[in-house]
């Protein structure tokens, strides 16, 4: 027994070792030809108060005469630009691109955040106050919004609200009603388990279907995860399991600590929380409604696989919101991260249509 407690102490310090090793939790600079800093160039973790909480953020810029992007980050809880590690998007070739961990999340975690800000309004109005942060720190009258899943239900809430703030509108995986999202979800993946033979998953989710109300069963959230990632619909199309596909190559991230590794995962069940209420406030609103017309152009990029936020709601959202210029891109390969899953047809978009003012790409124009 005590020879087996010795190797179990054993490799858990080697564990320790090597994560500390992989974790230095320094921002990346930019380098030139000669291994020296990129001269115009900008790579820097931060932390601002945004309304009364320190929240972080990375920013990352080749060249700061770029137009500044602000990713709205999905969740709740669930910063994303270390997937960018695994999945380079190409943005700070062409933008500032601010990557904030919203309030609760990831290096914007903190234990002792008031409970009572924990709301869908405070994180509209967080998103506010962080564009205009970023208006001030790079001199600009504009920026760009790209909002996903999560960051799209608060980021579009923002525009709305603010639209003399934004160039545009980039929604990625929009969500449009949540709750009816989850019922074609269910129905798709029963349909395709049921069609590949894999009946012990499809009985699985036979007992544990999501209802029409609220809260969804505790049976089906359990699931929810698991059932989207084996059937194609999840975070990647090619992702069939959360913990290889999101939870260990979070842990080899390097520009996080390794106390903010760990904040990473305490701020997603942090955020979800019950007692705050914000995934069942998503699942219960019908944006259709609730943000009709939008005041700039707007552009939604959606995976043909996706089904967390259905890919048939949003086509049908964006036939009915009012804008100025609006341009709807299916991207073919992809699930719920076009922008991850087809980085280069993303960025075509961004350089070609959005920054130009246009939809020449869009799906039927």
């Amino acid at each position: 027994m005590l020879i087996t407690i010795s190797i179990l102490l054993a490799v858990i310090a080697i564990l320790t070792g090597a994560l500390w090793a992989i974790s230095p939790g320094q921002a990346e600079p930019f380098l030139d030809e000669n291994g020296n800093p990129l001269a115009g160039s900008l790579s820097e973790k931060i932390l601002v108060d945004i309304n009364g909480v320190e929240q972080g953020m990375f920013i990352r810029s080749k060249n700061l005469n770029n137009p500044v992007l602000l990713f709205v980050h999905g969740g709740p809880g669930m910063p994303e630009y270390w997937l960018a590690q695994r999945y380079p998007t190409g943005l700070e070739e062409h933008f500032t691109v601010v990557w904030w961990e919203q309030r609760g999340a990831g290096l914007s975690y903190h234990p002792d955040i008031p409970p009572e800000s924990m709301t869908a309004e405070q994180f509209v109005a967080d998103t506010i106050e962080v564009t205009r942060y970023l208006l001030d720190r790079f001199g600009q009258k504009k920026i760009y919004l790209l909002g996903h899943s999560w960051g799209s239900y608060i980021g579009i809430q923002a525009v709305a609200q603010a639209p003399e703030l934004y160039h545009a509108y980039i929604g990625m995986g929009q969500v449009s009603y949540q709750l009816q999202s989850e019922q074609l979800a269910y129905e798709y993946a029963l349909a395709h388990f049921r069609d590949n033979g894999d009946l012990r998953m499809a009985r699985k989710l036979e007992a544990a279907p999501p209802t029409k109300t609220l809260p969804l069963p505790a049976g089906y959230e359990d699931l929810r995860d698991e059932y989207m990632h084996r059937a194609g619909i999840g975070t990647i199309h090619e992702m069939t399991w959360v913990i290889t596909g999101i939870f260990l190559p979070s842990w080899q991230f390097r520009e996080y600590t390794l106390g903010e590794k760990v904040n990473l995962w305490r701020g997603k069940v942090y955020s979800r929380s019950r007692n705050f209420g914000l995934w069942d406030t998503m699942l219960a609103t019908d944006l259709t409604q609730q943000v009709t017309e939008l005041a700039i152009p707007v552009y939604f990029f959606h995976g043909r696989h996706d089904y967390t936020c259905a890919y048939p709601l949003a086509r049908d959202y964006f036939e009915n919101l009012q804008a100025p210029l609006k341009g709807f891109y299916t991207f073919e390969h992809s699930a719920h991260s076009p922008l991850f899953e087809e980085p280069k047809k993303a960025l075509k978009i961004l350089l070609e249509d959005v920054l130009n003012k246009t939809n020449a790409l869009a799906d039927n124009r």
